[in-house]
């Protein structure tokens, strides 16, 4: 009887010790699929032209980010809002833009037929190469210019923005004015109308010379920008080809992949992945253990664990990324000091 129990035991160990076999050859078989598909991942990475990283609201500059693509999103502040000092115009937003128009002549032909009409226009007309100049000649160059002005400081996130990126930002809201705040020299030339400033006594009826003008502005809205780390700052990275701006610049939360869809999928799950390995590898590890002087013991089985996964990961890494496979090996190394100091403490004990 007692040596059919024997039997019987020795045969549940024997069993133990497959299926522990079998959960090890697993995680380590897991462990390497999943460090394979992110070495694939950081190659192709690698082939876009620079590490990309993807921060979005929260991310900060940080050592080491120097010279990477990153995704940044959020609401831009507006450190230092844009100001049209000749007029005393001031918009909280990240560019202000002047509009001059003249009220001139213009030559329309239509069909063959040439006539002529006023309407306002923002580019000098030279009626001199009119059909019929005569009665059509218009005043020539306008004493006030367009012109446009961007913030000191634009910010999105935690990362200023270059000024290139902030010409970039889309979108136009009218920013009208009262001409209460017009300088005495300006004030006594300019009249508000429907927001904007004319020079006309009558502005529904203006007359030839006529100036309006108008501005606009950005409007604050979430943005996705996607550009360079120089320091604090987004800048153009380099230009992947002619037309290309080194940047991109989205109205609202977008992904790194909508921004640019020719980057990889970056794999899913990598962390659960690998703490499943690493739990695989342990419960194999203490039935391995089973009818030996370790079974049971959860601290050894987990030294074990982490010594066989950690060691695989880590010489994968090896000829791709030294620091990635030092991290990797660390913990193997951790692994088995615990399962070492298990064996000491057993054998001080003379636990069999």
């Amino acid at each position: 009887m007692r040596a059919k129990k024997n039997v019987n035991g020795l045969g549940l160990a024997w069993g133990a010790r497959v299926a522990g076999a079998l959960l090890l050859l697993c995680a380590l078989g897991l462990i390497a699929w999943n460090e394979r598909r992110v070495m694939d991942y950081s190659a192709a990475l690698s082939r876009h032209g620079s590490p990309v990283l993807d921060l979005g609201a929260a991310g900060r500059p940080a050592a080491g980010q120097y010279g990477s693509t990153t995704r940044v999103s959020g609401m831009p502040q507006v450190v230092d809002a844009p100001r049209d000092n000749e007029f005393n115009v001031r918009s909280d937003s990240p560019v202000l833009v002047r509009h001059v128009e003249m009220f001139q002549w213009r030559e329309i032909t239509v069909g063959g037929a040439t006539h002529y009409e006023m309407d306002w226009v923002d580019h000098p007309i030279d009626a001199t190469g009119f059909a019929k100049p005569a009665g059509h000649v218009n005043p020539g160059a306008f004493p006030i210019q367009g012109r446009q002005f961007e913030a000191g400081e634009v910010r999105l996130g935690n990362f200023r923005l270059a000024t290139e990126i902030v010409r970039d930002f889309p979108g136009r809201v009218q920013v009208p004015v009262d001409g209460k705040s017009l300088p005495a020299n300006l004030a006594a030339t300019f009249t508000a109308h429907d927001g904007d400033l004319v020079t006309s006594s009558k502005p529904d009826h203006p007359h030839l010379g006529d100036l309006r003008v108008s501005w606009e502005a950005v409007p604050l809205q979430d943005m996705t920008v996607v550009a360079r780390i120089d320091g604090d700052t987004l800048v153009p990275g380099k230009q992947a080809q002619p037309g290309d701006a080194g940047f991109d610049v989205q109205v609202g939360e977008r992904s790194l992949l909508d921004v640019i869809p020719a980057l990889p999928e970056p794999p899913g799950a990598v962390a659960i992945v690998r703490g499943s390995a690493y739990l695989l590898a342990m419960a194999g590890a203490l039935l391995l253990a089973c009818g030996g002087r370790f079974r049971r013991d959860i601290l050894f089985a987990v030294g074990v664990g982490m010594v066989a996964v950690s060691a695989v990961a880590g010489a994968m890494w090896l000829a791709g990324d030294a620091m990635t496979a030092s991290v990797w090996l660390l913990f193997a190394v951790l692994g088995a000091g615990l399962a070492i100091w298990r064996v000491q403490q057993r054998t001080a004990r003379g636990v069999h």
